[in-house]
């Protein structure tokens, strides 16, 4: 999954994102969620459940010192605050049954971390705690992610994915993303690189 970069529509939008019928068949452990717009109110639970799944996910596979050192700043209340306070970003749980199973951030014109275009969309994070792996909410959230670009008119959206990130990689290809370009990744000291993934939107 994207890993959290340096960089989020002011709009109060909930929706439901529901499976095709045909996906709840074919996988029967998939768990319906709720997407919720995350609150200002929510900024302390956003902030655990963004580090408890950033660590779930990289802390095994990056030294600890420079691991330690981005959290420090990546994840400090006032970055996160301002953050969640910009109209151009949003959060968003995925809630079942009261808990949140995973969450979703989204980027719009010029807090994009790359291309800043005005027609573009930028998942920077997506994640699903370790508990909820395999119910196919990830897949739900991306989903909630691309109908949003196409509500919005958008020509594409994209996102960046750790190069060693092979799951992650296929996950996105499988939902249309293809391989544009890179950028450098800065975990602490550690320069680090991302595959930058897009997908061209049909809003006709």
């Amino acid at each position: 999954m994207c890993k959290c970069g340096n960089v989020q529509i002011f709009k109060k939008y909930i929706d439901i994102c529901i499976p095709h019928t045909r996906d709840i068949f074919a996988h029967p452990h998939i768990i319906m969620v709720t997407i919720k717009k995350v609150e200002t109110s929510e900024l302390d639970t956003l902030l655990q459940y963004s580090k408890k799944t950033f660590y779930e996910f990289f802390a095994h596979l990056n030294d600890p010192d420079h691991f330690e050192a981005y959290v420090a700043v990546a994840f400090a209340p006032e970055k996160m605050l301002s953050e969640l306070t910009n109209p151009d970003s949003a959060f968003y749980f995925a809630i079942n049954d009261g808990d949140i199973a995973g969450y979703i951030k989204l980027n719009f014109n010029s807090t994009q971390n790359e291309f800043k275009d005005e027609n573009s969309l930028e998942v920077e994070r997506i994640y699903v705690s370790g508990e909820h792996h395999g119910k196919h909410i990830g897949r739900q959230m991306l989903n909630f992610a691309i109908e949003r670009g196409i509500q919005l008119q958008k020509d594409f959206i994209w996102l960046g994915v750790w190069e060693h990130n092979q799951k992650a990689i296929g996950f996105y290809r499988a939902h249309g993303f293809e391989v544009c370009g890179s950028h450098d990744f800065i975990l602490g000291e550690d320069r680090q690189t991302d595959l930058l993934m897009k997908k061209y939107l049909n809003t006709i």
